[in-house]
Parts: structure tokens; C-alpha cells; sequence
């Protein structure tokens, strides 16, 4: 079974090749969206590189749970309830929502998936 360094390395080069960035530029914290300028599409293609890499299958809703978010259950005035962010820390464990939790817009979702985040799910499913 691959180290969590060894799973940073490659998903490093997945990210800087995808992404056409810097490898160093690729730190644990840096944020897909907002420092790596991915788009949706780019999110796609990550995946689809990182489960060819590793051999694993990483649905697209463990990563942008979209059903959660078109919920008025769990979406009030464009943000996220208090039962909407306990809702999506479960089906995003990984991620950090601290700071999120200040302001839970919707239209900030894809902002909060860091490459931390990332090694964790594909350690998660190795």
C-alpha cells in the first residue's frame, strides 16, 4: 500500500500536468478551485487521472454533492443550514469546513476541495 507521501507525489504531478502549474504550487493546503484554477471540467479529468493512477473509483459526488445542495432541507436564501453543513461534512469527510462554516454559500462549494483532501479520499479508498 502506497504512503500518504508517495500518494501526494503522484497526485502532485496529476494536478500540475492537468492543470498546467508548477508542482511545488501543489501544496496540502492549496484549494483546487481558488489557488489552482481548476474548473468543472478539469475536476473531471483530474478524477478520471487519479482513478486510472491508483485503480480506484471516485464518484463525482464525493466531491461536489450536488443533490445536497439543490435541497431546500438543507439550503435557505443561497446558503447552507446548520443541518445542510452537518449533511455535508459526512458525505465530505475529508474536507476541512471550518471556514466555510462562516459564510456557506452554495456558489462556494467547489472552493473548499484542497489536495489534502484529495490524498485523503484516495488513502481512504487504497
Amino acid at each position: 500500500m502506497a504512503t500518504k507521501e508517495e500518494i501526494l507525489a503522484d497526485v502532485q504531478k496529476i494536478l500540475a500536468e492537468s492543470l498546467a502549474v508548477d508542482e511545488e504550487d501543489v501544496t496540502l493546503d492549496a484549494t483546487l478551485v481558488d489557488d489552482l484554477g481548476a474548473e468543472s471540467i478539469d475536476l473531471l479529468e483530474i478524477v478520471f487521472a487519479i482513478e486510472k493512477n491508483f485503480g480506484i473509483k471516485i464518484d463525482r459526488s464525493e466531491l461536489i454533492p450536488e443533490d445536497l445542495l439543490t435541497n431546500t432541507q438543507y439550503v435557505v436564501d443561497g446558503k447552507l443550514t446548520a443541518q445542510g453543513l452537518d449533511e455535508l461534512q459526512k458525505r465530505l469527510p475529508e474536507a476541512d469546513l471550518e471556514e466555510f462554516k462562516l459564510n456557506p454559500l452554495v456558489q462556494n462549494i467547489s472552493k473548499i476541495l484542497t489536495v489534502n483532501d484529495l490524498v485523503n479520499i484516495v488513502e481512504r479508498k487504497l
